[in-house]
């Protein structure tokens, strides 16, 4: 066979120089007697022609420690904590989380399942790197909370329930109204509609569901400007600790008394507890309170979370322990 224009002991010097003493092109090419242009292509025929072969240890994403002290601290059946660097923005961790976090959950979804999908920038993350693991079809993909507002953008849960539908060959099931109604006889009309009761039916008998846990400080529904300051403000004087589907719960877990709570479109609290697998997909520090609240109310059941937000939540578990046995 040819070797070609380069000779493989040429290109063993090449790759030694490069790769074991460290040089730069340069050099390589003064001591290799080749021009530097030529260099690039050099390491890369040596690598194609078994020359060279990269060695990396294997790298786990997860933390399992943290893991197993959520599972102690929490009643939680599913915890899976992505590394994180602390000096990494947030966007960067919620991109890390959904690329790590992807191969576990894509085991999770078996065939004829039901899945119910809220939405989020950190289930974005998520969504987009899942793939069936095998031949995984005939799954019902069903939207878990109306639409934000009239514009969608990628990161609602109808965007991401269509991706994820797509990806599966499975069904989708959409939730065609606004997530919150002006008033709560709106509310009611909308929710007596045969296809609104058709989808909710379904998102109750799912088997898994995926949500995002909200704050007052952090919300989509202020982001997006659904609700005003105002709103927000009387929201926290009922109690409110975090909102999820669109519902706003205290520090218990149970959903407040607020102007909103009948003119939501998604699954009531009480029904959410019946779910036998309610994972919430968060990323960062600031929900602690929130995620404890979940979990201390049954809304939850797993957790799929970065490092540096599983430390917090541990450290406030931490702090509240010590505080209950003063």
């Amino acid at each position: 066979m040819s070797q070609g224009p380069y000779r493989n002991e040429q290109l063993v010097l090449v790759a030694r120089l490069y790769w074991v003493e460290g040089l730069g092109q340069k050099e390589v090419a003064t001591l290799a007697n080749v021009s530097q242009a030529k260099i690039s292509r050099m390491l890369a025929l040596a690598r194609e022609r078994g020359i060279v072969r990269v060695t990396v240890p294997d790298y786990n994403p997860r933390n399992r420690e943290l893991e197993r002290r959520l599972k102690e601290r929490y009643p939680l059946k599913d915890a899976v904590v992505i590394r994180s660097d602390p000096s990494q923005p947030i966007t960067g961790v919620r991109s890390a989380l959904g690329y790590f976090s992807a191969p576990v959950v894509s085991r999770w979804l078996r065939p004829n399942c039901v899945i119910g999908i809220a939405g989020g920038r950190a289930m974005q993350a998520l969504v987009e790197h899942l793939k069936p693991a095998g031949q995984v079809r005939a799954v019902t993909v069903v939207q878990a909370m109306g639409n934000i507002d009239s514009s969608p953008g990628p990161y609602d849960a109808v965007e991401l329930g269509r991706l994820l539908a797509r990806r599966w060959a499975g069904r989708f099931l959409t939730l065609n109204t606004p997530a919150i109604l002006p008033d709560p006889e709106t509310s009611r009309r909308f929710l007596a509609l045969d296809q609104i009761r058709m989808v909710l039916r379904h998102l109750s008998r799912a088997h898994i569901l995926f949500v995002g846990i909200g704050t007052l400080g952090n919300s989509v529904f202020a982001e997006r400007k659904v609700l005003s300051p105002r709103d927000i403000e009387a929201v926290r004087r009922a109690g409110a600790v975090g909102e999820m589907l669109g519902r706003f719960y205290d520090a218990n877990g149970r959903e407040c008394d607020t102007a909103f709570k009948d003119r939501v479109v998604s699954l009531a609290l009480s029904e959410l507890r019946r779910v036998p697998r309610v994972v919430a997909v968060v990323a960062g520090k600031d929900r602690t309170a929130a995620i404890r609240a979940a979990v201390r109310g049954g809304l939850i059941k797993g957790l799929l979370i970065d490092e540096g937000g599983a430390a917090a939540l541990l450290q406030e578990g931490a702090c509240a322990n010590r505080a209950g046995g003063r």
